[in-house]
């Protein structure tokens, strides 16, 4: 008993000291520009739909995020997984655009943003589908192409790399056993290639998410960008409000820290007969 009230205790003393020390600079420096006390950055989590330095509420711009990101993500998982399939399948294939790719990979995904400003500029969703002033044209203008590119570039590496791996690494002699017991190519890849592939692919779509969103902070720094919790860090540093930055921060961590434990129970609940092969 004494043994496992001791492991559920461990991991609380590291962010207990933390806070601590926190406390004591915030008291001892007594300068909320350079750290604010920890009260204040509570009092701001504690009302997120409490309007900040006229850049909306802290949920608010959350949430246009979260969409920005999710659009971006989706886009490279709807490419980088049949890719990364067909890649790892297909020997042919993998010779063809596996240097080719190779090449853009060790790029950060902030060098392509001079590249990126001058193919879209400010254009966003609503301006490429032409929409009509409204409530859909202001949602959708939030989806600017440039950031999408930023958060497609960021998250579409690791997608593909573990799809390839994936694939590459399924027991060979199990789809030579189906091919000899009569299987077609789609049974072959729905019932074993997939299957096999999955816990990999499923763990390169955790990756991505995290550079997304790593990603995010980076993106809604470009022109155009009007909202965003990305945004809301950059102008609250500029007006001085550093309490503000830190709330913002804190956001991020949670909201890609909750995204990443999505991605983590699934791996544990799916596919745990992974860890028992081994």
């Amino acid at each position: 008993m004494q043994h496992k009230l001791l492991s559920l205790c461990l991991p609380l003393l590291a962010p207990c000291l933390f806070f601590l020390f926190w406390e004591y600079a915030a008291t001892a420096i007594d300068n909320e520009l350079i750290l604010p006390p920890l009260e204040q950055i509570i009092a701001l989590l504690a009302h997120p739909g409490e309007n900040l330095i006229s850049m909306g509420t802290l949920a608010g711009n959350i949430g246009i995020s979260m969409v920005r990101v999710l659009s971006g993500y989706a886009l490279a998982v709807m490419i980088g997984v049949p890719l990364g399939v067909a890649m790892g399948y297909y020997g042919g294939l993998f010779r063809l655009l596996n240097a080719f790719l190779g090449m853009f990979r060790p790029i950060p995904p902030l060098a392509w943003v001079p590249l990126v400003l001058a193919w879209f500029g400010v254009a966003s969703l609503a301006t490429l589908a032409n929409l009509p002033r409204g409530e859909l044209y202001f949602y959708c203008n939030n989806l600017k192409l440039s950031m999408l590119f930023i958060i497609f570039i960021g998250a579409l590496f690791p997608v593909l790399t573990s799809s390839v791996h994936g694939v590459r690494t399924v027991n060979r002699t199990l789809i030579d056993s189906a091919r000899v017991l009569g299987a077609t190519e789609k049974d072959i890849f729905l019932k074993i290639l997939l299957p096999a592939a999955s816990p990999s692919i499923v763990n390169g779509l955790r990756i991505g998410l995290g550079v997304a969103w790593m990603c995010l902070v980076s993106a809604e720094m470009l022109p155009g960008s009007l909202s965003g919790v990305g945004y809301l860090i950059t102008h609250a540093y500029t007006v001085g409000r550093t309490d503000v930055v830190i709330a913002g921060m804190i956001s991020i961590s949670a909201v890609g820290a909750l995204l990443d434990f999505g991605f983590q129970w699934i791996e544990k609940r799916k596919y745990a007969w992974k860890q028992l092969s081994r």
